[in-house]
């Protein structure tokens, strides 16, 4: 009789997601890492597909055999941020915490979702209608998560980014803004007889960001980028700014754009001499799925038969959950550690933790079935 792996083996997982962080992978360039994950499937016999996104980069699907429809879909992301240092963003392992670019964010969420799959696959019994999905470029433009709904739908999907394993039901919508001031250049010594367009950048951005922070506003908000032109002995006469904001999925995206357009208005910052142009960037609409959904239930079922306490909450980041629910999937973001150590220095997570999360989605691919 064969042998079946019946539950996760968090010796192969460890090995696996060490692997996975030991390849340096920042967006544009995870042909590596998505190579050796793939390898990896197959030689457990899982059978996979890479889906071209553009002539370098694919994303890796792997479907149920035998199945003609997909119920639910893991669906990660394998790319990164650049490391703070490229001589130390590997693997590192004190006690049960495993360290380095990418734990958090979210390698050790796919390392759980490959582990779950790879059981599914060798158990030895039905496989439920149950697809992986791990895709490029989510921390810069999607591209990724947009080819896989291009071709692929499924009604419910898991995100593995970083939540502590606590389910959000709800998302945070993501609005990226682009803002400019032109000036008029001068020499550093006159700058009265100039306009300085880092100041006028300054002042708008205080009266953003006393909007955004105002009680109330519920906003989240952050000056991405900050870059004056010309550099020198000089007034500089251009300076540009990237801002994100995220807004809770009740918070209207086309009353956020009103509001910043009245601000921007030049009369209104007492900037009416200078140029000041505002363009909208990327948008992507928040959501929250009722918690009488039956996928919901079932999932709810499968915390409780784990003995795990149910809280579900909102993710409150930008994921490629935004871009799922937009091509009409409900994404349910769930994964191990911390949001707020993702993309720092001290990017870690318990290994048991990522042990937990392999176990809960294997128990939850089960439950579909």
């Amino acid at each position: 009789m064969p042998s079946f792996d019946s539950s996760v083996n968090p010796e192969r997982l460890r090995g696996l997601l060490e692997e996975m962080v030991n390849i340096y992978s920042p967006s544009g360039k995870e042909e590596e890492v998505i190579a050796f994950v793939a390898q990896h499937l197959q030689s457990h016999g899982v059978n996979v597909r890479l889906q071209e996104v553009d002539e370098q980069r694919c994303n890796l699907i792997a479907l149920p055999g035998g199945q003609d429809r997909i119920e639910l879909c893991l669906v990660g992301h394998v790319d990164t941020v650049t490391a703070y240092d490229l001589e130390a963003y590997g693997f590192e392992m004190n006690g049960d915490e495993v360290r380095g670019l990418g734990t958090v964010d979210m390698k050790s969420g796919c390392a759980a979702m490959v582990e779950a799959f790879t059981v599914l696959c060798n158990a030895g019994e039905p496989m439920p209608p149950v697809a992986l999905a791990l895709v490029v470029d989510e921390e810069e433009d999607s591209a990724g998560a947009h080819t896989l709904v291009d071709e692929y739908h499924f009604p419910w999907a898991i995100v593995g980014e970083p939540t502590e394993l606590v389910p959000c039901l709800g998302h945070y919508g993501y609005l990226e803004v682009f803002l400019r001031a032109r000036g008029k250049r001068a020499h550093s010594a006159v700058p009265e007889v100039g306009q300085n367009a880092i100041e006028a950048m300054l002042r708008l951005l205080l009266h953003i960001t006393n909007f955004a922070t105002s009680e109330g506003s519920r906003l989240v908000y952050n000056i991405r980028e900050l870059s004056g032109l010309p550099s020198g002995f000089v007034v500089p006469d251009l300076c540009e700014a990237w801002l994100d904001f995220h807004l809770p999925p009740d918070m209207r995206m086309d009353s956020l754009k009103a509001d910043l357009e009245k601000i921007m208005a030049p009369d209104a910052v007492g900037l009416a001499s200078l140029d000041l142009y505002m363009r909208f960037e990327d948008t992507f609409a928040g959501y929250e799925i009722s918690p009488e959904r039956a996928f919901v239930k079932r999932l709810k079922h499968v915390y409780e038969k784990m003995g795990r306490e149910w809280d579900s909450q909102l993710f409150r980041s930008h994921s490629d959950g935004n871009v799922l629910w937009a091509a009409g999937i409900d994404p349910i973001v769930l994964g191990p550690g911390r949001l707020d150590l993702a993309h720092s220095q001290d990017e870690g997570v318990p290994f048991a933790e990522v042990v937990a999360a392999a176990e809960l989605y294997l128990n939850v691919a089960r439950s579909v079935a």
